[in-house]
């Protein structure tokens, strides 16, 4: 489960208050014994995130997010539990060496050379060697400021080259699986030549791949950049991730751009919440990285088709996640990046300041390159139209749209009227998926046994089997806590085993929709019960399928027996 022991991790849980540490992050009011606020794991309305100073830990009631503020930290930042830890411990001043984590002790040797290379390029750049660099940056308007902000650097050529540094320090595997050198029948070379080195760096700010940039003579590859590699993603990283995050939340509006330069000269005019794609599709787990930054989402894309349809495909993205962002479309087919150098700061943010929302991006992107006084184009054009409406939840937005449309097509407004769905009103998900008595009784069970010694006693004695694998394992996962400390303590435990993703899902559900804290023990009994009831069934169907099978009359008259006795029990 972890590496440290439990009462390294208790001593760094109990350096901190996790009140302090959540309200970093979400505002919280104080109610009762607890402080609420909302939850930033799920779409929350309304606060139903409840932190406990006594115990130290959150709780979400709606969605079922628990844990410890190790756990807080490490899913709002998506980050490692050991990074989490690590920054805990920072927080609260304690010293730890987390090293032995398997997955940092394999990545530890390419971090170590992604620094040094850093070191090496930056140097480069602020040498004689980078002067031609350093003026073709500030002739970009990039001054030494965001270049020392942002890292830039230098690659040499052949003659100066970075492997011949990494293969003093570092053993040849890892240097050629940094994705910075290859290898050929003369020997050890450098990817990167001749070029402006901008990192790339990982959630955390590590710096964890390159793009390069011809400066001084022509190539068709005006871009280079790094390979993918054990800890280079594109799906999984946000460029600038690490700087905005914070000015993000604190804004509540982050503003999305396909391109790193377009994301540093935005900060050259002071705009700092904002990160890019890297001219990738948005994945699902960048969605979700989005989603928590901010409630307000821009997407500001390069002006020419293209960028129309990254903007595109980036809302449908996002709305699978119920994130409806706003668009800002720049003219003259221009990125961010050009548009600010050609029109200047105060036009730009005036278009940052005025989006327009999805629809009306929708109208003119489906209305591209269509003849609207073509029956075909027209009825294409509607149907296109119509697939976006039945999306929108605002009412009136929706009607707003529908006024749009029959004006620009003069199509009779009954007719559209009539092929917009009806929306009904969304139920509660735990309305939705009604659970079995069966499930209900192994959640409650297992909510108890983490609240009370006692419980986990009658599970130990009375409960042979669970019904669903997932909360076999979890309780068994907690008797065998039980045993080996002695006790239970519901955020020690958390700390132990929602290192594991499996258990950290299957207590989610656990928690979700249940406040109490209370229990008798008839309840306890009647949960037993259940799960009793339903493996006494589960015996009595397989005997009865026996029996099917079966051709001597005095075995089957002994199973009949079973079956009988077995249902007397019940």
């Amino acid at each position: 489960m972890n590496t440290l022991s439990q009462e390294k991790l208790n001593e760094i849980r109990n350096s901190v208050d996790i009140v302090d540490v959540v309200s970093n992050y979400v505002s919280l009011t104080p109610r009762g014994k607890n402080f609420f606020g909302v939850c930033p794991f799920h779409d929350d309305n309304n606060p139903s995130m409840s932190v406990s100073q006594a115990k130290q830990m959150y709780r979400c009631f709606s969605c079922g997010a628990t844990g410890s503020v190790f756990h807080f930290i490490r899913d709002y930042e998506n980050i490692s539990f050991s990074e989490a830890v690590k920054k805990v411990a920072e927080i609260g001043g304690v010293k730890v060496d987390i090293r032995s984590d398997k997955k940092i002790k394999n990545n530890i040797e390419y971090h170590e050379i992604y620094s040094l290379s850093l070191k090496y390029y930056m140097n480069n750049l602020n040498s004689k060697s980078g002067k031609e660099a350093r003026e073709y940056l500030n002739n970009r308007n990039i001054d030494d400021t965001t270049i020392k902000e942002f890292q830039i650097g230098l690659s040499l050529d052949k003659r100066n080259s970075l492997s011949n540094l990494l293969i003093k320090k570092f053993k040849e595997k890892d240097i050629l699986d940094s994705a910075l050198v290859g290898k050929n029948d003369y020997g050890m070379y450098d990817f990167f030549q001749e070029r402006i080195m901008f990192p790339l760096y990982d959630l955390n700010g590590k710096v964890v791949a390159y793009s390069g940039r011809i400066y001084n003579k022509e190539d068709s590859a005006k871009y280079f950049n790094t390979r993918e590699t054990e800890v280079f993603k594109k799906g999984e990283l946000l460029y600038n991730y690490h700087r905005a995050r914070n000015v993000a939340r604190m804004k509540n509006k982050i503003i999305i751009v396909e391109g790193f330069m377009d994301v540093i000269r935005m900060h050259t005019i002071g705009v700092k919440n904002v990160i890019a794609m890297m001219g990738t599709a948005v994945t699902d787990k960048q969605a979700h990285l989005i989603k928590r930054m901010a409630k307000e989402v821009i997407l500001c894309f390069d002006g020419d088709s293209a960028g129309a349809k990254a903007t595109k495909s980036c809302i449908d993205e996002l709305s699978k996640i119920d994130v409806i962002p706003k668009v800002v479309r720049l003219e003259d087919k221009l990125d961010p990046d050009e548009y600010i150098l050609k029109y200047g700061k105060d036009k730009f943010l005036r278009k940052i300041d005025n989006p327009i929302n999805v629809i009306d991006f929708e109208l003119s992107y489906y209305k591209e390159g269509k003849d609207l006084n073509s029956a075909e184009d027209k009825t294409l054009y509607i149907k296109q139209i119509i697939d976006e409406i039945n999306k929108i939840d605002d009412e009136i937005l929706k009607e707003v749209t529908i006024k749009k449309i029959v004006d620009e097509t003069e199509i009779d407004e009954s007719l559209i009227r009539s092929r917009i769905k009806k929306k009904t009103k969304k139920a509660k998900r735990d309305v939705i998926n009604k659970l079995s008595k069966y499930e209900k009784a192994e959640k409650n069970l297992i909510y108890f046994m983490l609240k009370s010694d006692d419980v986990i006693k009658m599970y130990d004695k009375k409960v042979t089997f669970m019904p669903d694998s997932e909360y076999r394992l979890l309780a068994r996962e907690i008797s065998a806590y039980y045993h080996e400390y002695g006790f239970i303590n519901e955020v020690d435990f958390m700390d132990y085993a929602l290192t594991d993703d499996e258990f950290k899902q299957t207590l989610k559900k656990v928690n979700q929709n249940n406040k109490r804290e209370e229990f008798t023990f008839e309840e306890i009994d009647d949960y037993i019960n259940v799960i009793k009831e339903f493996n006494v069934n589960k015996a009595i169907k397989r005997m009865q399928k026996e029996i099917k099978d079966l051709t001597d009359p005095l075995e089957k008259a002994k199973i009949a027996q079973k079956i009988i006795e077995l249902k007397k029990g019940v």
